[in-house]
């Protein structure tokens, strides 16, 4: 793990920058005063000649007038600095939000192509029938390993693939094999672009995006997004006829150039954003604008063959506890059913929560 400047702006102590301020310029005017009055500085290297300066300085005195003016130019300083620091436009509350900023924020990297094998390996045991998209994640963690990347960050994939077949699933499980924190999008249920890039104050309910939101609660620059649905997000249309779209937001956000200086609309301040793994998935392409698909690798999926939903309905239900008879059952259902019409993975979930219904109507009679 390392730690990357993730804000752009500078965290300064507003009071102990006055304090600094004052010293520096009450030293200068002291200064300026003994020599006016004839006081001889003090020899280079001679301790005693130096005591004798400072104690000298100790008996400048300024009068109120003088007082008034330090304090003036003494705010003026202050404000000025604050300001170029990025953050005087925010209000007390959005610069507590931010102060966790302040240090930097961690950075998950792969440290070893074994961990990367190993990771891959894992997933694939799980969930064979998602190789491709698999393969590609296996080839960027070692590829970052060669690269000796401070922080793994998976090239933003579509998996283009039938329903069911577990593609938030398999982003699931790239967030627990790398140990970086996953926010999820459902495009259908939010609003234009605002889920992803956040809103500007004005709109109803603004606050900044998710994935922004999910690194300032979390502190690690590069957990994985997935936007599900990504074809579906509606468009929402301010009163001065200006359009925001969820593809048209996100751009910006998956071009590591543009990412990595992104301006979040809530904030108005910089951030890095170019170490978000993206994951979108689709129900369908063909509506989704050249920009975005450009910007993507698209990764092909195929339904889930029976085999593979047999062994996932025998590992989930070993892991929700249900008896080998129930599982053998469930199993037995999609082996013929399967024969008849394509099954996916929810068929299987389905199949598998009735099953424990079931054993615990049992239970209670």
């Amino acid at each position: 793990m390392s730690r990357t400047k993730f804000i752009e702006a500078e965290f300064h102590n507003v009071e102990k920058d006055r304090r600094a301020i004052r010293q520096r310029l009450e030293r200068f005017l002291k200064e300026r005063r003994a020599l006016e009055r004839g006081v001889v500085p003090p020899e280079s290297e001679d301790p005693e000649d130096a005591l004798r300066w400072e104690t000298d300085l100790m008996q400048v005195r300024f009068e109120r007038a003088v007082q008034d003016r330090i304090d003036r130019r003494v705010n003026r300083l202050a404000e000025r600095r604050d300001a170029a620091a990025g953050l005087a436009h925010l209000k007390r509350e959005d610069r507590r939000a931010l102060e966790g900023l302040r240090n930097g924020v961690s950075l998950i990297r792969i440290r070893t192509e074994d961990q990367a094998d190993k990771s891959a390996a894992g997933i694939h045991a799980d969930m064979p029938w998602m190789a491709p998209a698999t393969d590609l994640f296996w080839k960027s963690m070692r590829r970052s390993v060669r690269n000796g990347d401070s922080g793994f960050r998976l090239p933003p994939v579509l998996l283009d693939g039938p329903p069911g077949i577990g593609k938030s699933m398999w982003a699931r499980q790239l967030s627990t094999a790398l140990g970086v924190p996953r926010c999820g999008v459902e495009a259908t249920a939010e609003q234009a672009s605002f889920g992803i890039v956040g809103s500007q104050r004005g709109w109803a309910n603004a606050q900044p995006g998710r994935p922004l939101m999910t690194i300032l609660k979390h502190l690690i620059a590069n957990p994985i997004v997935v936007v599900d649905e990504v074809e579906k997000a509606g468009v929402a249309t301010s009163t001065k006829g200006n359009s925001f779209g969820l593809a048209e937001g996100l751009l910006s956000l998956l071009e590591p150039s543009s990412a990595a200086s992104w301006q979040c609309p809530y904030y108005q301040v910089g951030f890095d954003m170019s170490r978000i793994s993206w994951v979108l998935t689709p129900n369908t392409l063909t509506t989704l604008p050249a920009p975005l698909l450009s910007r993507l690798e698209v990764i092909k999926l195929s339904p889930v063959p029976v085999p593979d939903l047999v062994a996932f309905a025998r590992r989930e239900g070993g892991r929700r506890g249900l008896a080998q008879a129930s599982v053998e059952a469930v199993v037995e259902v999609l082996e013929i059913s399967g024969q008849i019409a394509p099954l996916s993975l929810r068929h299987v979930i389905r199949m598998l929560t009735r099953g424990e219904a079931l054993e615990a109507a049992r239970l209670l009679h």
